[in-house]
């Protein structure tokens, strides 16, 4: 582990600390995504190997579990704790009971870091309470907190698996529109702990660009489902793959693969020569889309709303043929109708916890509503500009059920043209999907994705 490496006298702060609390500063205070702060700030700090890791361990896994380790600190703590001194505490109770860093280590080190951080006031009560931490293991820790789950299993979960109570509620109803095998509360746990899991790097060789044996470095294997997927088994840095570097292939997650090839698979009525992305920001889908579509003589408009995601879009699909984006509201977007239409649309996210670590803290269940009426809107957009015979896919990276079939079934019921297909017809490489549709929902704890839903639709 990175702390045997750790001998910095007392009173110093390792780098790999100290870039961990700056993120977890930049989170609280300017909202800011881990995954897009950390990687650039270890780069610039010269943070790199086993101290990367041991830095990305440790801030991944003190945003992700801050919930029930807040819940801990302020049963130690009832008073409250100033915002900055919370962040140091997160980590040295992360340190103490997720990771494995020997209890003087991780103690001593966030005495250190609150002198240098914060200042030497908070530095005797910083050892107190992590010193109370030290005392319990993870799992009593959850016994003293969470209520017993004979008498609320749900609140249960949720401090156990660090998950706001909203959010388990919603991937339980979620889990329970679908196919379950066994206990529906193992199977909700299986979620849950699935979520807490750092997600392996995924890559994908854009078709016509790139070979999958192009991607076959060391430690990598093949995807389970995306025949131009490779999975990355050891740590490293993508961009230094060739092919990744040079646009010809990308950082993708299989489950953003498998919605690409199910929105350029489906069967059509009549000509497929014009295909849309309609929310095509950042472009990692719309870049597998416009790889596919080329050797079809398809051409793909990928339209993005939000001018700087759609420079990104442009640098993704830059290497590849006959591919126009446009910035427009997806809502007024006005062009001639197309034979595919793909709606990834904008959702809370609750179906990539696993990458995104902040994202459960910081979602709101009222955030729902505001996102459905974006969704329903998109939606019904897409279909209006879609040709009769043409297919719209639909696409969330977000299982809630208001998001998903709710969306569908509300633009459904207003239109007389427009037929669900059964989705899991476009993915029959994906067996366990067979039988379960019109939807496609898939799940990281069967399918090692993230949580994405796809629904098809046919413009009569």
């Amino acid at each position: 582990m990175a702390e045997q490496r750790r001998g910095a006298p007392r009173g110093r702060v390792d780098p790999a600390r100290r870039a961990a609390y700056d993120v977890l500063r930049a989170v609280d205070e300017d909202d800011a995504y881990v995954n897009l702060v950390l990687p650039p700030l270890l780069r610039d700090r010269g943070i790199a190997g086993r101290d990367a890791a041991f830095a990305t361990e440790l801030t991944h896994g003190t945003v992700r579990r801050s919930g029930t380790y807040d819940l801990i600190l302020d049963h130690l703590a009832p008073k409250g704790i100033d915002a900055p001194v919370r962040d140091v505490l997160r980590l040295g109770t992360h340190q103490l009971l997720g990771m494995r860093v020997p209890s003087h280590a991780a103690i001593s080190t966030s005495v250190d870091l609150v002198r240098t951080a914060v200042g030497h006031r908070p530095a005797g009560f910083v050892n107190a309470v992590l010193r109370k931490v030290d005392r319990l293991d993870e799992a009593a820790w959850v016994d003293r907190v969470a209520p017993p789950a004979e008498q609320d299993p749900i609140g249960r979960l949720s401090v156990e698996h660090a998950h706001p109570r909203w959010v388990v509620e919603a991937l339980r109803d979620a889990l329970a529109a679908g196919p379950t095998d066994g206990d529906a509360l193992d199977d909700l746990a299986a979620l849950l702990s699935a979520d807490n899991e750092p997600p392996r790097v995924t890559l994908v060789a854009r078709p016509g660009l790139a070979d999958v044996g192009e991607l076959g470095v060391a430690g990598a294997e093949p995807g389970h489902w995306s025949p131009y997927a490779v999975r990355l088994t050891e740590g490293g840095d993508p961009a230094a793959i060739d092919a990744v570097r040079d646009g010809r292939a990308g950082v993708q997650d299989e489950g953003s693969q498998l919605v690409a090839l199910a929105a350029t698979s489906a069967a059509l009525d009549g000509p497929d020569a014009r295909w849309l992305d309609l929310c095509a920001g950042p472009g990692g889908k719309a870049a597998l889309t416009a790889a596919l579509a080329a050797p079809r003589g398809a051409h793909l408009v990928a339209n993005e709303v939000a001018p700087h995601r759609a420079r990104l879009v442009a640098a993704a699909v830059r290497r590849l043929p006959d591919v126009e984006v446009v910035t427009h509201d997806g809502r007024t977007l006005e062009l001639p109708p197309f034979d595919r239409v793909l709606v990834d649309a904008p959702c809370t996210g609750l179906g990539a916890l696993r990458r995104r670590p902040e994202a459960r803290w910081r979602r709101r269940p009222e955030d729902v509503g505001e996102l459905v009426r974006l969704q329903r809107a998109l939606l019904v957009r897409a279909v209006e500009l879609t040709r009769p015979g043409g297919v719209v896919t639909y696409a969330t990276c977000s299982p809630h059920l208001a998001e998903t079939r709710g969306v569908v079934e509300d633009v459904l019921a207003g239109r007389e043209d427009v037929t669900l297909l059964d989705a899991t017809a476009a993915l029959p490489q994906v067996p366990d999907l067979a039988g379960t549709g019109p939807y496609v929902q898939l799940w990281p704890h069967r399918h090692g994705t993230d949580a994405m839903f796809v629904a098809q639709l046919r413009r009569r």
